[in-house]
């Protein structure tokens, strides 16, 4: 993954990692219109090529702030139609970090608001700092979660306590959001960094193939029919039989030896 971004800091680790950092620190990573254009072509492009990426790391420069949501600053004064229009860009950004083939793993840096918080839900799994806060505020300005919040915070945490964080607006901590199910752990934010990245690496060490299909098994089959999803499931299975990756895998279990996947 070449590419330069102003908004973005990208950092390839080992042969298949990658740190995704959102990179406004001086806006507490507040998403403006070209970090949001960013990030729509960063994950656009893995639904057309993985470059040999198998998980990603996603976080916030500092430790202030994941992303404190909308640039207000950059949105007082816009007009109607400026506003629906780069709104519509979100909108498309976010389908594409769902859409993004490769796990995606958040490490909750500090305060996720707004879209930040709705951008971290709509991430595979986060981990979170101590210090980290969470809310959607949307409601207390005029508009409501317009980024997945009403969808995806739902599908995390319930759909009793969704209504509670959106329609109150009120922040909640990272060991609330653990309680609830947005957050997987929480972790002094000294070690917090590290134990992502690990765990990301453990996940890119098992087979790319495998891991794509079942991330989309989980993902699609929740919105279907228990019926159908576990016809959809076996339809993933099956994309994985004929893999050279599958008989690696059993080779070297048989062999007692580490395998080696090549996502073929």
């Amino acid at each position: 993954m070449n590419a330069t971004f102003e908004t973005l800091g990208l950092e390839r680790i080992d042969d298949h990692l990658l740190l995704v950092r959102l990179n406004r620190p001086q806006a507490a990573n507040a998403m403006n219109t070209r970090m949001g254009e960013e990030l729509l072509d960063l994950f656009e492009r893995f639904q057309l090529e993985t470059d040999g990426v198998r998980a990603i790391v996603v976080t916030g420069a500092g430790e202030k702030a994941f992303c404190a949501g909308g640039d207000l600053k950059e949105r007082n004064g816009m007009t109607d139609a400026q506003w629906l229009r780069q709104h519509a860009m979100f909108e498309r950004m976010l389908r594409a970090v769902v859409a993004c083939p490769v796990p995606l793993i958040g490490a909750i840096n500090g305060a996720a608001f707004g879209g930040g918080c709705e951008l971290a839900a709509a991430l595979d799994f986060t981990y979170a700092a101590e210090s980290a806060r969470f809310a959607l505020t949307e409601v207390t300005l005029g508009i409501m979660p317009g980024a997945g919040g009403t969808q995806n915070l739902p599908r995390a945490l319930g759909e009793r306590r969704a209504k509670e964080i959106i329609l109150t607006g009120l922040p909640f901590t990272a060991r609330e959001a653990c309680d609830w199910g947005l957050v997987n752990r929480v972790l002094p934010q000294g070690e917090l960094l590290e134990a992502t990245l690990a765990v990301a690496r453990r996940i890119a060490g098992n087979a790319p193939i495998a891991v794509r299909q079942a991330k989309q098994s989980i993902h699609r089959g929740l919105q279907m029919s228990l019926a159908d999803g576990l016809a959809f499931e076996i339809e993933c299975y099956n994309r994985m039989v004929a893999t050279q990756d599958r008989h690696e895998g059993v080779r070297a279990f048989n062999e007692k030896r580490k395998p080696q996947f090549r996502g073929v």
